[in-house]
């Protein structure tokens, strides 16, 4: 495993508007990527397809979830920054 590291973004919003809007973009963004999780372990419960079929399907869920996972981070950063105001 990698050593982790810190990752700064500096994003410009002029208005409280388009804070607004880019946390319901990160919003949709994550509730995608969930979707995307669960559609994948939902086939892989019903038995969907062959060995290689679900070895595929694990894969693209994992990285899904992890997609999933670093959009929860970014909205936390961005609840934090608009709280400190």
């Amino acid at each position: 495993m990698s050593t982790p590291r810190p990752l700064s973004l500096v994003v410009r919003a002029d208005t409280e508007e388009e804070l607004d809007a880019l946390e319901q973009a990160l919003l949709r963004a994550r509730a995608g990527e969930l979707s995307e999780v669960r559609r994948h372990q939902g086939r892989l419960v019903a038995g969907y397809g062959d060995a290689t079929t679900r070895e595929t399907m694990t894969g693209e869920a994992g990285r899904a979830d992890l997609r999933r996972a670093m959009l929860d981070r970014v909205l936390e950063a961005l609840r934090a920054a608009r709280s400190r105001g």
